[in-house]
């Protein structure tokens, strides 16, 4: 009996050819060899053609002095090619960041104007989103570059604002708070801060939900910070004699061998791969503990596996100098650090520098003492930051709309002012629907910076042009731009998802 059924088992099941885990496996494997085969084929075939048209497709101009000056940056006279590129990527990054701190505020503000009862306030909001978001982000760069270009020429005498302010067809010229002497031994005392204000909203909230209290938990952990922060503006010097002990471990990492780096990066490459299999797993487990996995999750589970275990051999056999930067790198900054805590590092921690105007030749211009904003930076930082606003004034318009009117109806019902209302209730329910669509604005804002090359600015587009104009490198160059760009519009997209995450709601 038991070997008919044995027999009968085995007649049921399919042959291999007929298998559907059998096949789902053959034919993912061939379609991602398929994938990666044309990729090659079409890498190679692309590569000989250029090499048979004499296009130049190398990075040698990278460590080649570019030849040219720019006109702003951390950098303006830049001794290779790698180091201009690299003063404009972070001026598009300045840019972009500050567009986006900037457009945001301004955008709330626009659609807060767009909600609001009063008959002034809701039509100045209707006509700047209308007005600026229907014409074109060119249009108005160079609009605000003309307006810069035909202000007043810069003069010795001060600024419209008592010195503080210089407002020319140099662009403007603004005071610079900068980091002075004693800033990073007062950090220290500020992170001190941070954790006593995290601690005290924690206990403000707990003590908010057992009775119904409103104990004010950010206020208060505001407060504690900021009293610290004063507190530590005078104190700050008393850390001084952590620069033995930072020069130590700058020592002692230059002594650690490479291969030791490596190993470590590549068990931890391959213990981050485990680890994410095991929660992988333990998502998946039935009530009786066991594992309940489809054929699509064990390709996970393997194609995760693989992935590790290449990129660890990767870093352990073929890529040797990453150690050897990780190890520089960081002995480098603790050399800073230690540097940055010894003697003479008492002064304040932040200063301001007032603008102020030098004579370059026969003309004058603007010192190096205040933060100045060049013509083509205002124009486009200016029209990056007002266009983007307009779709955030509608996305947040949008997002309060969307939330229930009942929500607002119990928040007054109970006794709370209007703005407590929107601040607590409102707000924190609208950002669940703003942040998807928030972060595609971000994601063209960042991208629209590359506008710059139609004022000169000198962002990283700007100053490819400069270089491939002169290398012919123009392949090579638009690559970097590629890759730095998506690299920026992956990052704003991980940073929005996270916060997505955080902000869903979650079913129980």
């Amino acid at each position: 009996m038991a070997d008919t059924n044995r027999s009968s088992l085995t007649q049921s099941r399919p042959p291999f050819y007929r298998d559907v885990t059998v096949v789902k496996w053959v034919v993912q494997i061939f379609v991602l060899a398929v994938v990666l085969g044309a990729m090659f084929f079409l890498a190679s075939e692309a590569g000989d053609n250029l090499r048979a048209s004499n296009v130049p497709t190398d990075y040698d101009f990278l460590s080649v002095n570019p030849g040219f000056d720019l006109s702003e940056g951390i950098d303006r006279d830049p001794d290779t090619g790698g180091r201009a590129l690299w003063v404009g990527m972070v001026n598009t990054l300045r840019m972009a960041l500050a567009g986006i701190a900037l457009a945001t505020f301004v955008g709330v503000i626009i659609g807060l104007c767009r909600l609001s009862n009063n008959w002034l306030l809701n039509k100045i909001g209707s006509a700047y989103v209308e007005v600026v978001r229907n014409v074109p982000l060119l249009v108005q760069i160079l609009l605000y570059g003309s307006v810069f270009a035909n202000l007043p020429r810069v003069t010795q005498s001060v600024g419209p604002i008592s010195g503080w302010l210089h407002l020319s067809n140099k662009g403007l010229s603004v005071p610079r708070f900068h980091i002075s002497d004693g800033f990073y031994q007062w950090v220290i005392v500020v992170v001190v801060g941070l954790v006593l204000a995290s601690y005290v909203r924690k206990k403000r909230v707990g003590i908010q939900d057992l009775t119904g209290r409103d104990t004010r938990p950010i206020r208060s952990a505001l407060f504690v910070l900021l009293v610290v922060s004063i507190f530590g503006w005078f104190i700050h010097p008393i850390f001084g004699f952590l620069n033995t002990p930072l020069q130590q471990i700058s020592e002692g990492i230059s002594l650690i061998p490479q291969v030791v780096v490596q190993v470590a990066l590549a068990v931890t490459v391959l213990a981050l791969a485990v680890r994410w299999v095991v929660k992988f797993l333990d998502a998946h487990r039935t009530p009786a503990g066991l594992a309940k996995l489809t054929d699509d999750d064990y390709f996970r589970i393997i194609f995760a596996l693989a992935s590790s275990l290449l990129m660890a051999l990767v870093v352990l056999i073929l890529w040797p100098g990453l150690s050897s930067w990780l190890l520089n790198s960081f002995s480098d900054l603790f050399t800073v650090l230690s540097d940055k805590f010894g003697n003479g590092r008492s002064g304040r921690p932040l200063d301001v520098a007032l603008p102020d105007v030098v004579q370059v030749g026969k003309f004058p211009n603007y010192g190096p003492s205040g933060l100045n904003l060049s013509i083509g930076f205002a124009a486009v930082f200016f029209g990056v930051v007002f266009y983007t606003a307009a779709f955030i004034a509608e996305i947040v318009r949008g997002g309060v709309l969307a939330v229930p009117r009942g929500q607002s109806e119990a928040a007054n019902a109970l006794g709370l002012r209007k703005s407590t209302v929107l601040r607590r209730v409102i707000l924190p329910q609208a950002a669940r629907n703003m942040l998807p669509p928030l972060g595609n604005q971000y994601l063209n804002l960042a991208k629209n910076t590359s506008l710059a090359i139609a004022v000169g600015y000198s962002d990283i587009v700007q100053i490819g042009q400069t270089v491939y104009n002169q290398t012919g490198k123009t392949l090579p160059v638009v690559s970097i731009w590629m890759l730095f760009y998506l690299s920026c519009s992956l990052t704003i997209s991980v940073v929005v998802n996270f916060f997505n995450v955080r902000t869903k709601i979650v079913e129980r």
